[in-house]
Parts: structure tokens; C-alpha cells; sequence
């Protein structure tokens, strides 16, 4: 059981002092049976007048801050630990109801589900679903596995990773249709996809662990990271990451899970002044192993 340790810092700049409304800050990891935080700081400057912590409709741990003075930056400094104990890739056997696909969801559950089979965003052509009929056998039924995976692995392939400047996360269709997009923007597109096959999926936000021996092999990370939840009778919610190519929990660390990505936003707030006032905001984060941090002070006592 690995230890990981994460630095997330936020730092806001502004021309001249302004003042601020509240801040919703969603960077604290979602404990479980595979991952365990152990440790959690939040320093914020200036200090809010006040904080605290709620769950959100989904269960997602909020930290809330409201402020009584201006300033003209603003910091968001979180450390947190955790244990992480990655599930090892699911393994669906023919006699489980959702090994092939098509595959019926359990009454009791399906009311739970809806929200997330049902596509969220236009498809007026059918091109989102036309693309994602296309992992499909021929003769039907297809391996359940064999679609996920080969969505997974497909965008990972086929699409070309960017960074955005602009706000939010990009329709399905302008994902499908530039072959490009953030790690957000993949996951929007795949779990649209999967919705119009009338499987349950959800949004992923969180951290990436880059080890050093594969981190070359990784994009999308030294920010947060989005990714994939698929729910499956037997096997329940599991994780794919089409940035990545990764299935199942290595090297992820979920903080939160939604519906939409608009609803797990990792830090969103607003200043009060003039609109020109903002200046920069500056965001640095690294994640790294106890075997990583015992060597980096290790070498920092020989030098």
C-alpha cells in the first residue's frame, strides 16, 4: 500500500487589492476500501472569516471559504496523504449478466442510474453515437470488456491531447470532431459515447501519480487529472482513464464524482473590483511516492 503525498497550490494575482466572494474548493481525496487519506492540511491567504466543510449531492467532500478583507493575492496551499491501494484490473466471467453487451441493469438499480445512461449533450446527426457504435461486433453480442477497453485505448490512440485556455470543458461533439481536447474533455466525449450505449458513466476528477520510471508514457498530468467511471452489475463503478490508457485505479487519485464536469470543478470562486484587476493565477502540483520523498531528503542531507 503505497503513500502518496500531494501538493496542490493556487495562488491568485491581482493589480490592486480587491475583494472576495466565496470559494468552493473540492481537492480533498474520496476515502475508500482502495485509497485512504491519512493526513490534510489547507492554508489559505489571506486567512477566510470563515471555513467549513459539506458533501455535496454526490458525497464529495467541499471545503467552503468566505473572506472579510482585500487583498490583492490570494493562495490556496493544501497538502494532503494518503494510502492508496490500486484495484487490480476488474475480470468479468460469462456467467456474470453484464459479460456481454447488451446487458440489462437490475430494477432496483436502474432509478439510481438513469441520470448517468442518459446522454446530457446534443447529438443532432448521431455522430457521437454512430462513433460509438463503432466498437461494436458485427454479430452481436460484444464482450463487455472488449467495448470499454477498446473506447479506452481508441481515444487514447486516435485523439491528440491539448491544453485549453478557455473556461470549462468542451462539447462531445467539438471533441469528436478536432480529434482533440484535455483530459476533461476526453472524458466528457467517452462518457457521452457510453451513455448513448446505454451504459452508466460517470465523471472522474483527481490526481495522477507519475512515477518516474513512466511518466513519459503518461499526459495530462501536473494538474488535476479527469477520468471514467462505468458502473456494471456484479462489478460495479470501475475506472477508465482514455487519457491515459489506464483501467482501473493505478496511479488515480479520486477526489470527486459527478454526473457533469461542471459539477466537479476543483477550486471556483469570484474576486469583487474592477475587471482588470486580475492578473495571473499561478498553479503548481506534484504528487509523490514516500520511497520518492525519502530519497529527494536523502539527497538533500548529502549535498
Amino acid at each position: 500500500m503505497p503513500l502518496l503525498t500531494i501538493h496542490h497550490k493556487t495562488e491568485y494575482r491581482y493589480t490592486r487589492p480587491v475583494a472576495f466572494g466565496e470559494h468552493r474548493i473540492m481537492l480533498r481525496p474520496s476515502d475508500g476500501h482502495d485509497l485512504r487519506v491519512l493526513d490534510s492540511r489547507l492554508e489559505i491567504s489571506p486567512e477566510p472569516m470563515s471555513l467549513h466543510w459539506i458533501h455535496d449531492v454526490f458525497g464529495n467532500s467541499v471545503a467552503i471559504a468566505n473572506f472579510d478583507e482585500r487583498a490583492d493575492t490570494l493562495v490556496f496551499d493544501w497538502h494532503v496523504t494518503v494510502e492508496h491501494n490500486p484495484v487490480e484490473e476488474f475480470a468479468l466471467t460469462p456467467d456474470d449478466s453484464a459479460y456481454f453487451y447488451p446487458f440489462a441493469y437490475d430494477d432496483e438499480e436502474f432509478p439510481d442510474l438513469v441520470h448517468y445512461i442518459t446522454p446530457q449533450y446534443t447529438d443532432p446527426d448521431g455522430e457521437i453515437a454512430e462513433w460509438a457504435r463503432g466498437f461494436l461486433d458485427e454479430d452481436a453480442p460484444t464482450p463487455t470488456f472488449k467495448i470499454l477497453s477498446g473506447m479506452t485505448h481508441g481515444i487514447r490512440e486516435r485523439f491528440k491531447y491539448r491544453k485549453r485556455h478557455e473556461l470549462g470543458t468542451q462539447h462531445p461533439l467539438d471533441t469528436l470532431q478536432s480529434g482533440s481536447g484535455t483530459c476533461r474533455d476526453y472524458a466528457l466525449f467517452m462518457i457521452e459515447a457510453l451513455r448513448h450505449l446505454g451504459i452508466a458513466a460517470r465523471f472522474v476528477s483527481g490526481y495522477i501519480f507519475l512515477p518516474e520510471d513512466i511518466a513519459h508514457r503518461h499526459v495530462g498530468g501536473g494538474s488535476t487529472h479527469a477520468w471514467v467511471q462505468v458502473y456494471l452489475p456484479s462489478a460495479g463503478w470501475i475506472e477508465f482513464d482514455p487519457t491515459n490508457g489506464i483501467v482501473g485505479t493505478r496511479d488515480l487519485i479520486r477526489v470527486a464524482v459527478a454526473r457533469d464536469p461542471r459539477q466537479a470543478i476543483p477550486l471556483h470562486g469570484v474576486y469583487i473590483g474592477a475587471a482588470g484587476a486580475f492578473d495571473a493565477m499561478d498553479v503548481t502540483i506534484r504528487v509523490v511516492s514516500d520511497e520518492q520523498r525519502s530519497g529527494e531528503e536523502l539527497e538533500a542531507e548529502v549535498s
